[in-house]
């Protein structure tokens, strides 16, 4: 695991030169600006007066690392041309209100693109700016159950499973943002381009992450229902099995040849019946089973390190950084304390690094102030918790 400095020092990315305003909120919002910090934009967060409402130790938000911050009160009436000064400087906002928010704070995108015709103004939200849901609160759960993501995930007699908010908030919200307003950039700096507003709702990005579930669907290659498909959990060796220690062993050897190297080191190669035969599947999955009940998760990863039987150690968050291949990539850094998982992706020409910690709500108000030539900041409240 790499360590990088305390200052602000370090490559910066691909985006360095991009300014964006991010009108602090929870969730994908935050991890779309911080994606785009990580990439070198300079990034100012609006923070409001009292933070977000999670509750979270702002100096423990990793979420809000790369970044810098400034304190607004939107409902102060200077409050709402401070923030559209701030739009007239910058190529990208982001903003994760329900719909019509920030049109009655009057940082809505028809003000912010008056003052500036090729800003790029990023909405980010669970059911999108219309239809019949769009006025009403939500949270990741509901928006990958919706869009049929969730109905495929756990096993067929239980419960669908519920996969933290990575599918929703982060997969199928944050990235696609991210992706909408690089796309939406790249078009403001073209010749005759302009500037627009891009409505990423989470159940759109969530429901275009299961297009080729879909398409196997269409094909008669995928059943709908849960823990019956290659993939889902259905087939016995494509899942997670416990060993001796109450731990669990991750097998995905789809391929003959890597599942022949599977059964060889398992030891089951001479009893495992015909695994294209559905009919035993309940057979093999027992055999499985018992098979990796009688080691630990320590022993059974040596018995697999080295070969190409696509078996791995499910680690927890703590374990991860620890790994020897992702301690060999430098996948997870440690900074002011703190260890994280490091920017991704990775650049040749424009490496990217965490530059500085998480930013403390109000802390960069003079430097923002100077930098982006908006004086109107320095009247605004000053944070008291640093």
């Amino acid at each position: 695991m790499a360590t990088t400095g305390n200052g602000s020092h370090g490559p910066r990315g691909p985006l360095a030169g991009v300014r964006v305003v991010e009108l602090a909120g929870i969730g994908p919002g935050p991890f779309a600006a911080m994606l785009l910090a990580d990439l070198g934009a300079d990034v100012v967060r609006v923070d409001r007066p009292g933070g977000a409402g999670l509750g979270i130790d702002p100096a423990g938000d990793l979420t809000n690392r790369n970044k810098r911050s400034v304190l607004v009160d939107l409902k102060d009436p200077a409050g709402p041309d401070t923030v559209l000064d701030l739009a007239e400087r910058a190529d990208i906002l982001i903003e994760g209100y329900r719909p019509g928010v920030a049109e009655r704070l009057g940082v809505g995108p028809d003000a912010c693109l008056a003052r500036n015709p090729r800003l790029v103004y990023g909405r980010m939200t669970g059911w999108g700016q219309d239809g019949p849901l769009a006025e009403r609160a939500g949270h990741d759960i509901a928006y990958i159950a919706v869009t049929g993501a969730l109905s495929m995930i756990g096993r067929p007699e239980e419960p669908p499973t519920v996969p933290a908010n990575l599918l929703g908030d982060y997969a199928g919200g944050s990235l696609y943002l991210v992706v909408g307003v690089l796309a939406a950039l790249q078009h403001a700096r073209t010749p005759g381009g302009c500037g627009q507003v891009v409505d990423a709702a989470i159940v759109d990005g969530t429901a275009h992450l299961t297009m080729m579930i879909q398409g196997m669907l269409h094909a008669g290659g995928w059943q709908d229902r849960r823990g019956s498909n290659l993939l889902d959990g259905g087939c016995p060796f494509y899942g997670s099995y416990e060993t001796a220690d109450g731990e669990y062993m991750a097998v995905g050897p789809l391929e003959k040849r890597f599942y022949a190297e599977f059964t060889e080191l398992l030891g089951i190669a001479e009893t495992a019946p015909d695994r294209g035969d559905l009919a035993r599947w309940d057979e093999l999955r027992t055999l499985v089973t018992n098979r990796f009940r009688t080691r630990t998760r320590a022993e059974w990863t040596e018995v697999f390190d080295g070969s190409d039987a696509c078996v791995a150690p499910v680690l927890s968050l703590r374990e991860a950084p620890h790994h020897p291949h992702l301690a060999a990539r430098s996948t997870f850094v440690e900074h002011g304390g703190l260890t994280q998982p490091a920017p991704a992706p990775r650049f040749s020409a424009t490496p990217s690094s965490v530059r500085s910690g998480p930013a403390r709500p109000g802390a960069d108000t003079e430097a923002v102030a100077a930098d982006w030539g908006v004086p109107a900041l320095r009247n605004t409240r000053k944070d008291t918790t640093d």
